[in-house]
Formats: structure tokens, sequence, C-alpha cells
């Protein structure tokens, strides 16, 4: 691995919000070669970083195809607002109260603005600023470009579920998609029938990093791991309870913390969430149990117990949902352990982004309950 310089490790990476990139698209629709080649207007030009122009500023020029061609980076937007106030009145003192600027202020303005562009652009007459031809040649395509970005930063971003065709990827573990895809699925196909959705294990992605990129955009869990970047929206808590099948011999009415520890247990091992925590504790209790099985998910936990006379830890609505379908049954877990959090996190970047937030309001409004903690 190559050593840190001291810019890398004192670097701060700026991300581009999705607004951000949504103003990007509106005002640069084009691919980068075609942006560069509608920019080869005579007079506009690039300098190379140190190199002293004609008029003795320093920057990045390249001749193409004869004509000088300028990288937008090197222009203050300002500049163009000042030009394009100019080119409407044609007087320094008037554009300047438009502008809400002093009068030396614009000047320096065009100046800076003929050194970039090497020409007068605007020549004074008795009449006022009269403007030059590369200056009337300008004129429209400043104008058009202003007035985009204008509109493009006043234009709410929204998002309309009901014609949406768009996919959200969700990361959860399989008990996730046990206790939240049906109820989820069932609502989006009343609200937003054209939307699609797509799950993710937690634990088989780098979830901060496809979370940051939009790859996924919400995570649903318990998963303490995320907390720098992210924001988290408590939905409910829940206890651990011990699962077994009917008939087993902790069925009944007042099990003993023997009964536990006797029985053959199976543990799910469900690297990347917060389950494992559980397991920690029962050990640190001094409680040892004979595990005869481990498996890394949920999914097929309920048809193993039913078929046989293991025991197991697991989240009470995972146990709930069980009994319903298979013939089990829960009781209380004999191991005093805490309860968890059931949270929603979605990354920083995407706190306003209109469809983030109206997935992360449908998913609360249909699984947070009331005496749930107060979200962090």
């Amino acid at each position: 691995m190559r050593q840190q310089s001291e810019v890398d490790r004192g670097a701060t990476e700026v991300v581009a919000t999705p607004a951000a990139l949504a103003l990007t698209r509106a005002i640069v629709p084009m691919p980068k070669k075609a942006a560069t080649n509608a920019l080869q207007i005579p007079g506009f030009y690039r300098r190379q970083v140190g190199s002293p122009s004609a008029h003795g500023e320093t920057g990045s020029t390249k001749r193409i195809d004869g004509r000088h061609a300028m990288n937008p980076r090197d222009l203050d937007l300002n500049l163009l607002t000042v030009f394009a106030q100019l080119y409407e009145d044609r007087k320094v003192s008037l554009a300047a109260e438009n502008l809400g600027l002093s009068q030396p202020a614009v000047s320096s303005a065009l100046k800076r603005l003929r050194r970039l562009l090497s020409d007068e652009l605007f020549l004074r007459t008795p009449r006022g600023m009269r403007p030059t031809p590369l200056a009337d040649q300008l004129a429209v395509p400043i104008t058009n470009a202003l007035a985009m970005i204008s509109e493009s930063l006043s234009r709410p971003l929204d998002f309309d579920a009901a014609t949406s065709t768009r996919q959200f990827t969700f990361a959860m573990t399989d008990i996730g998609e046990f206790n939240f895809l049906p109820p989820l699925t069932q609502k989006l196909a009343t609200v937003a029938p054209g939307v699609t959705v797509s799950t993710v294990r937690s634990t088989a992605v780098n979830l901060r990093f496809e979370m940051e990129e939009g790859k996924v955009d919400l995570a649903l869990g318990h998963i303490p791991g995320l907390a720098t970047d992210f924001h988290r929206r408590t939905l409910f808590s829940q206890r651990y309870v011990c699962l077994f099948r009917k008939g087993h011999a902790m069925d009944r009415e007042h099990p003993l913390l023997d009964d536990f520890t006797s029985a053959d247990h199976a543990v799910v091992i469900s690297a990347g969430t917060g389950h494992g925590r559980a397991d920690e504790l029962i050990e640190r209790a001094g409680i040892h149990r004979r595990i005869r099985l481990r498996v890394p998910h949920f999914v097929a936990l309920a048809d193993i117990l039913e078929s046989s006379d293991l025991i197991a830890t697991v989240p009470e609505t995972f146990a709930r949902r069980s009994v319903k379908h298979f013939n089990l049954r829960y009781i209380p877990h004999p191991v005093e352990l805490p309860a968890i959090d059931i949270s929603l996190f979605w990354h920083s970047k995407f706190h306003r982004d209109p469809s983030n937030l109206w997935l992360r309001e449908l998913v609360a409004q249909h699984f947070q309950t009331v005496n749930a903690p107060r979200p962090a």
C-alpha cells in the first residue's frame, strides 16, 4: 500500500448531492467533448498553469483548429453576469445600479473579462458602451446560459411516485425481507405501480460505499456499524425470544434456565449485523450452550426447528411470523437480553433527495410504532 502524503491524510472529499448532479445535468446537457467544441469561439482560450498571457494573467490556454478555446473552469460565473448586464444597459453606472454593485467593481470585472478574452468587448462612445463584434457574438449564448442556470436553480426537485418507473434498492437481512417486503410491495403496487424494488444483503456489499454512491437507497435492520455520514430513524424495538417446535421440552408454562442450557441449539451467524451481540451476552453470562448447528441466515431456520429438537435465539418479529406458518412456539428468553432497535438508515448525501425522502416516509408510516425510541 502506498504511503499517504500529507495532503492525503488531511484531505476531505467533496461529494455531489443529487440536487447538484441534477443542476449539472441541466446546465451541461451535452457530452464533455461536445461542450468543449461548443465553446471554441474566437477569442476564447485556455492557458497552461504558470504561463503568462499577453495581458499578464496565468491559467491554461490551447489553440484548437486555429481558434482559441476557453476552459469554462477558468471563468468566474459572476463575470458573465456583468457582461450580460453591460450588454443590455451599455453604461457602467446603470449596469452597476442594476446589479447592486459599485461602479469600480463593474469596471474591474470588465477589465478581467477583457484580459481573459483578449478583446475590448465594449468601447466607450459618446452614446455609451458599444459592443465589439466578439461581444455581439457572445451575447446570446451567455444570456441563454445564465437563464438556464437561473431556471435550474429555481426549479424545485420533485418525485412523482404515481408515474415513476425507477428502481429502489434496499439493504437488509433475510429477516428484513421476511418482515418488510410483503406489506411494502403491497403498498407500492397501490401508490407507485411503476416502481420496482430490489434487495441486497447488508453483509454482501460494502454498505457505506454503496449507499454513498446511491447504489443502495436505504438500509433496514439492526446495523450498529452505520453511524458517521448516515442518518437513522428508529422504527421499533424488539426483544430476543427462544423459538422451538411445539411439544419440545421447553414447551411448558415456566421453562427453566437448565432446560435452555441442556437443549441443543441452532445459531445464526449473521455477519455485519448486530445480532451476534446476543450470543456474546449469553456467553458473558457464563451460560454454556450445546450448539449443534450454525447457519449464515435465518430463512431456513423455521423449517429446521419444526423437524428437530433444536432451539434458537431469534428476534421476536421473526418468531411471530414463523409461528403463523410453522408448527412452532416461542417464549420470553430465559437469559436477560437487552432489546434491539430496528432502524432505517440513509446516507446524508441523499437526506434532501425527494425520491429518497418519499421512500423513507413510506417505510416509516407502515413500520414505525408509536412507542418507538426517538430517532437518532
